[in-house]
């Protein structure tokens, strides 16, 4: 009854005056404003109203999805398109298709050059570590407010170090990113890249936390560095990315560590059948680099000192099995891959050949045709291109990375840079694709920093600035030596620069020594390395923490 004498009001009053068809508030307007719920406004008695000429026009008015203006984080007044202002709305249309993001804009003279970097990986935080403040601003974009010391990461699903013992705050890397106001850290995922105009694209997801779903803004660079990483292998098989667990980020590992801990508490349950107690207990790795191989030392450690004390009950149920295609730890010395294979074995780890052709919520099915029931499965099998990186219209190398030249530039577009996971020399240099190893990353983010502080220092960072910069010699790599743990004390340090190489391979308690030494003074600030050294102790003086929290 409201909106009808609403309805009549409005009527009456464009009736009295011929002018009131042309103010811009309409009935419609009023109407809308208390039917909101409605994905459409409309009033078809004004449409079939004829009596007045001044309305034969009406007829014609094109109902507005309001729900487009929200979606694209715009709040905006319903427009409604009269024959007579079909050119303004037009344009007022043309607006939307070219949504206009919040954020920070261009650079001004005399402001310092501001540099974005995408990631938060081991090339990005190197970089961002070493960056003179002085000369740049900072931005760093990334989906997590931390670096990852991936190689112990394994070691925090069974207990052995704690989660935040391998994560770094990125703000206690560079300082400035919490203290320089004019440098920030945000929590977001870039979607896009603009080249021409110098910005990025950015859309985070705050679960309610922020006006709109998702959250977008974009930021305008002088450089931009992308070391935006990479995402697992999964090689398309079936059920990899439903069932499988990764090993690359500290919620991976918290998710590993709660299911193993859920399965050995369910198995002792009573009444549980012994052939589904076996399936609970048995734990599969696919991939047998570092990170299959280290997972599953790990894991055998785990059982043979805290599982068979503190879970007696199904203590003989609980196996291990690390599925490769060929040989693990194929970058190694031979005659440490023949110690790692015997090692695992003696220590229970049951090593098997083959390729998996699909992967069930309980088992995994081999090309071979054999079924293989599993309780926990991890997956290590390399890492690939995220769908962002695919999504850059940017040269790419071999494998689908961002194409580089010998100095890390991108090459076609002005003032981009990429290292890491995420950037692979194009085939053009004659150099080949380096291996996604954070000692890669972490040389790769050294060495462009060191060019940016240079360039920075001649006055070059701001955009389009760089054509006649000498940049130095390009950037060359040279492998420091290869370390991995296989569990009980031992470990395998292989010090060749190449795989076809002479050099010192060692394994063993004192490579053991050396591979805890060696990344015990690799962990990035000192209130880690003594979160790791606690740890270590901890664990072998009182063992591992069994508790399930989450």
């Amino acid at each position: 009854m409201a909106l009808e004498r609403i309805a009549r009001t409005a009527r009456n009053g464009f009736r009295r005056s011929p002018s009131g068809a042309s103010t811009r508030t309409s009935e419609k307007d009023m109407l809308c404003e208390g039917a909101s719920t409605r994905k459409y406004c409309s009033l078809p008695s004004l449409e079939t109203d004829t009596r007045n000429r001044n309305f034969l026009y009406l007829s014609s008015i094109s109902k507005v999805n309001h729900n487009s203006f929200w979606s694209r984080g715009i709040r905006s007044t319903p427009t409604y398109q009269f024959p007579s202002a079909e050119r303004i709305v037009e344009e007022s249309d043309s607006e939307y298709n070219d949504p206009k993001y919040p954020g920070l804009e261009a650079t001004k003279p005399g402001e310092k050059p501001r540099v974005v970097v995408l990631g938060t990986g081991w090339a990005a935080c190197r970089f961002l570590k070493g960056l003179d403040t002085k000369i740049y601003d900072v931005v760093c974009i990334s989906p997590r407010n931390h670096m990852v010391f991936t190689p112990l990461l394994a070691s925090t699903c069974v207990g052995t170090l704690e989660f935040r013992s391998v994560a770094e705050p990125v703000t206690h890397i560079q300082s400035a990113l919490a203290t320089d106001p004019n440098s920030f850290f945000y929590m977001a995922s870039c979607v896009g890249v603009d080249t021409d105009k110098h910005e990025v694209y950015c859309e985070t997801i705050s679960k309610g936390g922020l006006p709109h779903e998702p959250y977008r803004f974009k930021v305008a660079y002088d450089k931009l560095v992308i070391a935006a990483g990479a995402e697992p292998l999964t090689f398309g098989i079936k059920g990899v990315k439903e069932h499988a667990f990764f090993l690359r980020e500290v919620n991976h590992a918290q998710e590993i560590r709660k299911k193993l801990l859920l399965n050995l508490m369910l198995s002792e349950h009573p009444g549980i059948p012994e052939e589904e107690r076996k399936r609970l207990l048995h734990c599969v790795v696919i991939g047998g680099g570092p990170t299959g191989v280290e997972f599953s030392g790990e894991l055998s450690d785990f059982i043979m000192k805290d599982v068979r004390e503190r879970y007696t009950h199904v203590k003989d149920y609980i196996k291990v099995t690390l599925i490769e295609a060929n040989e693990i730890l194929s970058s190694f010395d031979v005659g440490l891959r023949r110690y790692a294979t015997n090692h695992l074995t003696k220590c229970g780890v049951r090593l098997m050949r083959g390729v998996v052709k699909e992967v069930h919520p309980e088992k995994i099915v081999l090309n071979d045709g054999t079924d293989v029931p599993y309780g926990l499965l991890v997956w290590s099998t390399g890492v690939g291109p995220s769908e962002f990186v695919k999504s850059l219209d940017l040269p790419k190398s071999a494998g689908g990375r961002i194409g580089v030249d010998g100095w890390l530039r991108v090459p076609s577009v002005e003032d981009v840079f990429a290292l890491g996971d995420c950037a692979g020399f194009l085939e053009q240099t004659g150099r080949p694709v380096l291996p996604a190893l954070a000692q890669v990353a972490e040389r790769e983010g050294k060495y462009l920093v060191q060019l940016f502080n240079k360039i920075g220092a001649q006055n070059a960072g701001k955009a389009l600035s760089l054509k006649d910069i000498p940049l130095g010699e390009p950037f060359v790599y040279k492998h420091l030596g290869s370390m991995a743990t296989v569990g009980r004390y031992k470990a395998l340090v292989d010090l060749r620069q190449s795989k076809d190489a002479k050099g010192i391979s060692l394994a063993g308690f004192l490579s053991w020594f050396i591979w805890r030494s060696a990344y015990l003074t690799r962990v990035v600030s000192w209130r880690n390395r003594f979160y790791v050294a606690v740890n270590w102790a901890t664990t072998i003086v009182f063992g591992r923490d069994n508790s399930r929290i989450g």
